[in-house]
């Protein structure tokens, strides 16, 4: 028996931009393509014209497998063609050309709340819901209090879900969602829904269905997400799989390849200030000055920034400082020289400044870094020198941050923390009160 839960082979889909519907439903469409119709031939409408001839490869010539009990995401900007092979895994559209197979009971997630009726209560939406993504009356009854009480709107079950605000509607929806049990599960950009705390809730969902051994075709754009998830990664770009492969190379080679301004270089990229001293260089350290290519957490390293003095009155008070990137672009962290009292004056006219930091804080991950230099006065309301928009990326691998013997440090966020763990009784606690 094939272990194959989805062959797609040379699938292709073209779209007709601006493509008009032969059928008019309601007298205002009736007269809008009158309307259209007589610009047309007065030779005013050329430019409308000119376009609806225009095609689009949405997908052109994918191919790909995936195996039973993967969990497999997608990435790509908008406009790759993701929501489109969604749309055709789903059977809602047709392929151009090729073909695509998928194996077993379908479930698609591609749109939250498709179906529900706004005069209907929420309990009644559950049924109604549920019916549209497959599933039988009695999974539903089965299922009915899990689904109420993951939703968290138990009060409000039997209000009509027009009277809903937004978060509640989402909540509901993803909660029927969340509960359907097919085993292969095609998923669009649902973990983007709701408020931070519902956002993890689904996030621990999505989890313990993959942990099910049921195949998971997730496209999303929030990469964390994926990276925790996923096994595999496929690129997706311009309608062509560009890297397939390992979910963390995959989402590496994505954010290098749309990230404006990346590099280990410092000539010639965008940069801000009035260029009395510029940064020109940055590499890592050990305390004995070997240089570093990659950082271990919880291990010494020191941070070399290269500098250029081009104009810096001799009293001028210099402040240099960098700030951590997740590989989003997320800043997690930022120092300054200042913030630890240390200002810098007379400076050469080359030279390196040198922070060492005692235990690298950070979890095992990739990074970015980006510099900036100010004169007289804080980050805030300092002279800005310099600051060069580009982000230099870094690795961090994992190290014996919390002293154990163990360098596998399991972590869901980037920044570790180190304390003392005790036990006190509770009638201390209370002398405490």
């Amino acid at each position: 028996m094939s272990n194959i839960a989805i062959r797609v082979e040379n699938l292709s889909k073209l779209y007709k931009i601006g493509a008009r519907r032969n059928r008019h439903d309601t007298l205002r469409d009736h007269l809008m393509y009158s309307i259209k119709s007589l610009i047309s031939r007065n030779g005013r409408g050329s430019g409308l014209t000119s376009q609806s001839s225009d095609y689009i490869w949405a997908l052109k010539d994918v191919s790909f497998e995936i195996k039973q009990g993967e969990v497999v995401g997608f990435i790509g900007r908008n406009g790759a063609g993701k929501s489109t092979l969604l749309k055709v895994l789903s059977r809602i559209t047709e392929p151009t050309t090729g073909r695509a197979e998928v194996f077993g009971r379908v479930g698609s997630l591609l749109e939250v709340g498709t179906g529900f009726h706004p005069e209907l209560t929420g309990g009644e939406n559950i049924y109604l819901n549920g019916a549209i993504l497959g599933m039988k009356r009695w999974e539903i009854e089965k299922k009915f209090d899990e689904i109420v009480a993951f939703s968290e709107i138990e009060r409000f079950i039997d209000t009509p879900v027009k009277r809903y605000s937004s978060g509640m509607y989402v909540r509901l929806a993803f909660a029927v969602a969340a509960h359907f049990e097919p085993e292969v599960l095609i998923v669009d950009e649902v973990l983007a829904v709701g408020d931070a705390a519902f956002q993890k809730k689904c996030l621990g969902k999505m989890g313990d269905v993959a942990k099910q051994g049921r195949t998971v075709f997730l496209v999303s754009h929030n990469l964390d997400s994926l990276e925790k998830l996923c096994t595999h990664a496929f690129y997706l770009d311009a309608g062509q799989i560009r890297q397939s492969g390992n979910h963390r190379e995959v989402i590496s080679s994505y954010l290098a390849a749309n990230r404006t301004q990346f590099g280990t270089t410092f000539d010639g990229c965008s940069r801000t200030g009035n260029g009395k001293i510029l940064v020109t260089s940055f590499h890592m350290e050990s305390p004995d000055g070997e240089i570093l290519t990659v950082a271990a957490s919880g291990e010494p390293v020191v941070i070399v920034i290269g500098f250029q003095n081009r104009g810096c009155n001799p009293d001028d008070k210099i402040s240099f400082g960098f700030s951590i990137h997740t590989k989003n672009e997320f800043g997690i962290a930022q120092y300054y020289s200042h913030f630890s009292g240390m200002y810098y004056s007379g400076l050469s006219s080359k030279g390196y400044i040198k922070c060492s930091i005692s235990e690298l804080s950070l979890a095992p991950g990739n990074y970015l870094v980006m510099f900036r230099v100010v004169l007289n006065g804080d980050e805030l309301r300092g002279e800005e020198a310099d600051w060069p928009r580009i982000f230099v990326p870094i690795t961090v691998v994992g190290g014996d941050f919390f002293r154990t013997g163990d360098a596998n440090i399991p972590s869901w966020g980037p920044i570790l923390v180190k304390g003392n763990w005790s036990v006190v009784a509770a009638n201390e606690v209370l002398k405490c009160q």
